[in-house]
C-alpha cells in the first residue's frame, strides 16, 4: 500500500486544547448561578406572594368589611382564643343572607350548603408548613393586627383574598426580633385603618398612653407608631426578643 492509499489521521486544531478547561471553568462558575436561580424560584416570595385561588363564592372583604363595617371576629371568631382563624360556617353567613340578596346567582352554593348541611369547600390561601407552629391568639392578644400578616384585606374585593406577605421563616424572625412596629392597642387589632385619619376616640386613647401632638383627622408618623409599639411591648408583657427568636418557639 502506497503512502497515498493510507488513511489520514485527523489532527485536532491547537485551540481545541482549551475546550476542556473552558467546560470545567463554566461548570464551576455556573454552579453558584444555578443554586441562586433555584433558590429564587423556590423562595416563598416567588411562589406564594400574590397567590389568589378562585373560590366557590366570590366573597368580597372590601364589601363586607370596608363598606358594611363587619369586624374580622364576626366571621373568624376563634382568633382570640385559638391557634386557627376559623372559617365561618354557612349558618354565620345565613344570619344576614336569609334576607339579603336571596336571588343572587353567585350565592347559590351558599343556599345549597345551608339546604344540604354540606360545608362550602373554600380554598385555603395562607398555608404554613406542618413543621411551623403558629398561634393566632398569641399574636392577637399581644397587639399584632391582622394587617401585619394579611395586608389590607379590607380592600380585597370579589376576586378573592390573596397572600400579601411571604410568610417565610426570615420574615417571621424580622418581627420576632423587632416586634414594636407591629404592635398596637388590643382594641385596635382588627381596625385595619388604625393609624390613618385618626378618630377623636383613637387620638384620645393615644394621648392617654402619653403620646404628644396626636390629633384627630391626621395619620400617625412612623416614629409615633414605633413609640406606641414600644409602649405596647411593655403593657402587653410581650416575651423577650431573644426568647421569641428561639427555634423551639415555632418548631416544636
Amino acid at each position: 500500500m502506497s503512502d497515498a492509499d493510507q488513511p489520514k489521521l485527523f489532527v485536532f486544531p491547537r485551540w481545541s486544547n482549551l475546550v476542556i478547561p473552558a467546560l470545567v471553568l463554566g461548570a464551576v462558575a455556573g454552579m453558584p448561578y444555578i443554586v441562586l436561580l433555584v433558590g429564587m424560584i423556590g423562595a416563598p416570595s416567588t411562589l406564594a406572594v400574590g397567590y389568589q385561588p378562585q373560590q366557590p363564592i366570590p366573597y368580597s372583604h372590601e364589601l363586607h368589611v370596608n363598606q358594611l363595617g363587619l369586624d374580622c371576629r364576626y366571621c373568624h371568631n376563634t382568633v382570640e382564643t385559638g391557634a386557627f382563624a376559623a372559617i365561618p360556617p354557612t349558618a354565620t353567613c345565613m344570619n344576614c343572607h336569609h334576607a339579603v340578596r336571596t336571588d343572587s346567582a353567585v350565592l347559590k352554593p351558599l343556599y345549597e350548603s345551608f339546604r344540604t348541611g354540606k360545608p362550602i369547600h373554600w380554598t385555603q390561601v395562607h398555608d404554613l408548613p406542618d413543621y411551623a407552629y403558629f398561634n393566632h391568639s398569641a399574636h392577637i392578644n399581644k397587639g399584632v393586627s391582622c394587617v401585619s400578616c394579611h395586608g389590607r384585606i379590607d380592600r380585597m374585593g370579589g376576586d378573592g383574598v390573596y397572600q400579601h406577605e411571604e410568610l417565610s421563616m426570615g420574615w417571621c424572625l424580622n418581627c420576632h426580633r423587632n416586634p414594636a412596629p407591629n404592635l398596637r392597642p388590643k382594641n385596635q387589632v382588627t381596625n385595619l385603618m388604625w393609624g390613618f385619619d385618626l378618630t377623636e376616640d383613637e387620638a384620645q386613647q393615644l394621648r392617654d398612653l402619653g403620646l404628644k401632638d396626636v390629633k384627630a383627622g391626621v395619620d400617625l408618623t412612623d416614629e409615633q407608631r414605633l413609640e406606641v409599639g414600644e409602649l405596647m411591648f411593655k403593657k402587653h408583657n410581650v416575651m423577650d426578643r431573644h426568647q421569641m427568636s428561639d427555634c423551639s418557639r415555632c418548631h416544636r
